[in-house]
């Protein structure tokens, strides 16, 4: 088992908590975890991406060369074009499709959604709407992870515990926001 997976978006946006879930899902199955992650800007809105590498078998370096990504997963979708070099032939791209306006010269919607539909392997959809309906718009992240994870290669029992179990110091109330937030992910793709 491997995979290798770019998780990308805006700071504020929950990326580090999607990396967590399933970090928690890979070490629970006893699978091998590298991570590296860059959030310098994050606090501004800036850029946030993490290279999550899951194996059997041990795993030498964090990064992920370009063309070898499994799977981009994003919830900002200018983020997602920005790793396209890292993706391989056969992998997907699963990213919201609302953008998040940080800089004066974003591109228009319209073109950044053209370009991630011209993958083959791509699922781009509103996870804020599907998130509010669950509860909470700020659980769009997992929203998202719910919607990449029958492609991360492990058990969804246990990336469920994972986000159940990530959530858990916060409270009973934002554990089930974050659980129907994940499931309804899930069901958006039609994969689950």
């Amino acid at each position: 088992m491997k995979s290798d997976i770019i998780l990308a978006g805006v700071g504020g946006q929950g990326i580090l908590s999607i990396a967590a879930a399933i970090g928690l899902a890979a070490a629970s199955n006893r699978l091998f975890v590298k991570q590296s992650e860059v959030h310098g800007m994050s606090q501004r809105g800036g850029d946030v991406q993490s290279h999550l590498r899951i194996s059997d078998r041990k795993i030498y370096s964090d990064l992920i060369p370009k063309g070898k990504a499994d799977i981009i997963i994003s919830v900002e979708p200018m983020e997602a074009l920005r790793y396209l070099p890292w993706l391989s032939e056969s992998g997907w791209i699963v990213s919201n499709s609302v953008p998040y306006v940080n800089i004066p010269s974003y591109p228009p919607a319209e073109e950044i959604t053209a370009e991630i539909k011209k993958i083959r392997n791509s699922i781009l959809f509103d996870a804020e709407s599907v998130a509010r309906d669950c509860g909470s718009v700020r659980s769009a992240n997992m929203v998202i992870l719910g919607a990449a994870a029958p492609f991360i290669g492990l058990p969804l029992t246990e990336i469920e515990k994972a986000v159940a179990g990530l959530f858990a110091s916060k409270g009973e109330e934002v554990v089930k926001i974050n659980l129907k937030a994940f499931r309804a992910g899930l069901t958006v793709t039609g994969r689950a």
